[in-house]
């Protein structure tokens, strides 16, 4: 349940670098959430072979992160975390297909490698974007902005709701966990038949847990809608900052960055 633990202390200190006061944070989550899904669609809209054509969008979550305070340690140790997921979609790639794509140095590369590095490429830009954009703004400020976007209330509320309970329970979870350690003795305890049967004792906590909170809210004048009492403001540096991030996206989804700028250093050279 150590997992449990660390799960809950980096959503927490998520948390805490979104309460920071830096010129990122201070961007209406409007704005952010507008780049950021430009962002996304121009980064997913690529051919699948390619690789070259995504590096100059490393540019964004790379100044976004350093102008707001995020540490590049914390943000490479989350996306190594969720790695694995994009490591299994694409690895049968260099399987299925075999047929060579490109010369390096004389070396051939099948088309299924480099699709498998586009992906693994596109995945972290795009997770790494989405978790910046979480530590500049909050989880409720990003469900704040869909909101004034016109999202459904039901949406926005049960992401609210959603992200809330992970820390009730994860805390249920680390209860549990804490009495069974007390309890076991030696290897007692720690097979997975007390696993599950733990799994489903969190299940039926859950549940429970989840009817005292659903009626403490209607006792409390819920009516489906979580309201955040939070006013927000767009102003003219905001539409700047959404305007011009989403037209270098634009600019580097349509056109070749990378070559022509290695064009520009080899003539140089020359």
């Amino acid at each position: 349940m150590s997992s449990v633990a660390a799960g809950l202390s980096t959503v927490d200190r998520l948390d805490r670098l979104a309460r920071q006061d830096t010129a990122v944070h201070r961007v209406d989550p409007r704005a952010k959430v507008v780049a950021t899904a430009v962002f996304i669609v121009c980064v997913v809209s690529f051919d699948r072979y390619e690789v070259l054509g995504l590096l100059p969008f490393v540019v964004f979550p790379m100044v976004l992160a350093a102008e707001g305070g995020v540490p590049f340690g914390f943000l490479g140790r989350l996306l190594l975390l969720v790695s694995p997921f994009a490591l299994l979609v694409g690895a049968f790639n260099p399987l299925l297909d075999r047929e060579v794509l490109v010369q390096v140095g004389g070396v051939g590369i099948a088309g299924g490698w480099v699709s498998y590095a586009s992906i693994l490429l596109r995945f972290l830009l795009t997770a790494a974007a989405a978790l910046v954009l979480t530590a500049t703004t909050s989880f409720a400020g990003v469900c704040l902005a869909l909101e004034r976007f016109r999202v459904p209330d039901v949406l926005v509320t049960q992401l609210l709701l959603l992200y809330r309970y992970i820390f009730v329970l994860g805390d249920e979870a680390l209860r549990m966990a804490r009495a069974r350690s007390l309890r076991a003795v030696g290897r007692r305890g720690m097979g997975m038949r007390v696993y599950a049967q733990m799994l489903g004792q969190l299940l039926l906590r859950t549940f429970a847990r989840a009817q005292r909170l659903y009626l403490a809210m209607k006792c409390r004048g819920f009516d489906g809608r979580v309201r955040i009492a939070r006013r927000l403001q767009l102003r003219a540096a905001d539409v700047a900052f959404a305007a011009g991030w989403s037209a270098a996206f634009v600019l580097f989804r349509f056109i070749d960055v990378t070559s022509l700028l290695g064009g520009l250093v080899t003539g140089g050279g020359g």
